[in-house]
């Protein structure tokens, strides 16, 4: 790829009007803005950025109907053998893979002998409400916050989310004055593409959603800044800020300085769900690091205003892990009025092997570099046929995430419920065309999320094949 450093308004006017071109975090040391060209964006104006300089491809928009005819043929071929072969391959869900689970096995026995805290706590009876004080101090560390403004629960993020908004719709986040279900139709941004599940906790409280485009540095936010100012029954957004699920973007500094900010220009009882799920899922060494949200809200004083989750499911155990709530103490003395009535306390003999295992931050991270060891090959794989198969010819774009858990892709508009019906029927299943939007409904229908973290790198290389060509045979067919 190629990189621009330019403080002329004049070029990067130019340069910001062209969508191969790519705007790059601006440096801290000086004025000029950096460009790239990327050579994964793949479109009409975009007709030479083929990696492989001695491989012909051929861009659809400049074929004529003959030659797509002939390709179209080819490739048809080449997909009845895959359907013949009645597979049957899975890149659905972002699930860890065997061999990652098994990187925890360690676990097994570490309490012996440890049932019991130095305080006396015995962690095989009830109590402990708020999760073992060590646990408590490593979600600290995961989420950049002293351990007195962190919850400890059991190993499902979500579920704290989904109690947190049910707790902040009926209940009141600090009181039933400040329920949202007192004020009328609630309304939630969603940033897209973005979690499904995320989408399904609002639909099921019926808020009202407004989507708001995902940007490479994070979502846009002189789009949410406006929403949220003019429109105070706007009452939070949806955060995955380090690797998002699917793009794999991370919020730069600017942007977390400017989600953090939002409460003094909102409206009542305005709550960031910040999840953090991704927070040490590097691919590779010395990552972009995310700027410290909380500490930008103690400046702004909007600490009341968001709230942090995070788990080790993707660590340890996918469904053995432990998870994290992030807030102010004034926010967490009500939350607890919850937690009280659903619990008697957590499992917190599994938080006791969760700290034991993985000690601290820099265990964690120790820990994660394993993750990477086997999951580096997989995104590989799925780079290597997207840009073999798919580059200079008009098909589509994709991301090449550093961390985190898929690969987003973008087909032609139209198409995008075509492919995935193609790859079904190919024995390839992805997930449903509009999840990664609210309502499942993506009014381009061009989104599909890849999931390349469970299958083998040998199941994977094969599911890709037919990938690439569902989507060249979509994208032909429409065309004739």
């Amino acid at each position: 790829m190629i990189f621009l450093v330019t403080g002329d308004r004049c070029v990067k006017k130019l340069l910001n009007g062209n969508k191969n071109f790519q705007k790059l975090k601006k440096s801290k040391t000086g004025n000029d803005e950096t460009f790239r060209i990327d050579t994964l964006w793949i479109g009409t104006d975009n007709k030479n950025a083929n990696l492989n300089q001695n491989k012909k491809t051929m861009n659809l928009e400049n074929a004529t109907k003959e030659e797509l005819q002939t390709l179209e043929q080819k490739l048809a071929e080449k997909y009845q053998k895959y359907k013949d072969a009645a597979l049957n391959l899975d890149l659905t869900r972002g699930k860890p893979g065997t061999a990652q689970l098994e990187l925890a096995d360690e676990m097994e026995g570490l309490l012996k002998d440890k049932l019991i805290l130095e305080d006396g706590t015995d962690l095989r009876n009830y109590g402990g409400l708020d999760g073992i004080p060590a646990a408590r101090k490593l979600g600290g560390e995961m989420l950049d916050l002293p351990e007195t403004e962190v919850i400890c629960g059991d190993h499902s993020s979500l579920s704290l989310m989904y109690l947190y908004m049910l707790h902040a719709f009926y209940h009141g986040s600090q009181g039933p004055n400040t329920a949202w279900a007192r004020e009328g139709e609630v309304k939630y941004l969603a940033v897209v593409p973005g979690y499904d599940r995320h989408f399904s906790i609002c639909e099921e409280l019926g808020l009202r959603m407004i989507s708001v485009d995902m940007l490479d540095d994070g979502p846009d936010m002189d789009a949410v800044e406006d929403l949220v100012r003019n429109d105070h029954m706007i009452k939070g957004m949806w955060c995955v800020p380090k690797y998002s699920n699917p793009t794999g973007n991370v919020y730069s500094e600017e942007v977390v300085e400017r989600i953090a900010a939002l409460g003094k220009i909102s409206g009542s009882n305005f709550r960031v769900m910040w999840d953090n799920a991704y927070g040490v899922h590097d691919l590779f060494e010395n990552p972009q690091q995310l700027a410290n949200v909380m500490d930008f809200c103690r400046k702004y004083g909007t600490v009341d205003n968001l709230i942090l989750t995070a788990s080790t499911s993707k660590i340890t155990y996918a469904g053995g892990g432990i998870s994290f709530l992030g807030a102010s103490e004034k926010n967490l003395e009500y939350f607890r009025e919850r937690l009280a009535i659903m619990s008697i306390g957590p499992n917190k003999l599994n938080q006791q092997r969760q700290v034991l295992f993985l000690k601290n931050l820099a265990g964690v991270l120790a820990h994660m570099r394993k993750h990477a060891e086997i999951l580096r090959p997989k995104f590989a794989m799925v780079q290597k046929h997207l840009e073999s198969e798919l580059a200079g010819k008009g098909v589509g774009t994709w991301s090449n995430p550093k961390g985190g858990y898929f690969v987003s892709f973008d087909a032609l508009p139209g198409l995008a419920q075509e492919i995935i019906r193609l790859a079904g029927e190919a024995g390839v299943k992805l997930t449903p065309a509009g999840a990664t939007y609210p309502y499942s409904h993506d009014p381009n229908d061009k989104t599909i999320r890849l999931a390349p973290t469970f299958p083998s790198v040998e199941d994977l290389d094969q599911a890709m094949q037919i990938f690439v060509i569902c989507v060249q045979l979509a994208s032909i067919r429409q065309r004739l």
